[in-house]
């Protein structure tokens, strides 16, 4: 058996992002200053909304995990094809 501390059994697993104080750190500055910006600009900010929201919604779909779509890859008849067949019964 092998006992030499570089072994993978031994070794500890990175502790996540959220466990790190230095990501802490960041995530408050980060926060710190987004407040103050939008305090400071919410004048401008108000103004733009429409368009951010406009904006946001063709990145949100662009962002979304297209990986969980099945595209015909399924046995099971999508929602048109079982809607026509329950109509025909």
């Amino acid at each position: 058996m092998n006992h030499h501390p570089s072994h993978p059994e031994h070794q500890r697993p990175s502790p996540s992002f959220w466990a790190r104080p230095g990501a802490k750190a960041w995530i408050t500055l980060v926060l710190v200053t987004g407040f103050y910006l939008m305090r400071e600009h919410w004048g401008h900010i108000t103004g733009w909304w429409p368009y951010l929201l406009l904006v946001a919604c063709p990145l949100m779909h662009l962002m979304h995990g297209h990986g969980s779509h099945q595209h015909g890859n399924s046995s099971e008849p999508d929602s048109a094809q079982r809607d026509k067949t329950r109509e025909d019964k």
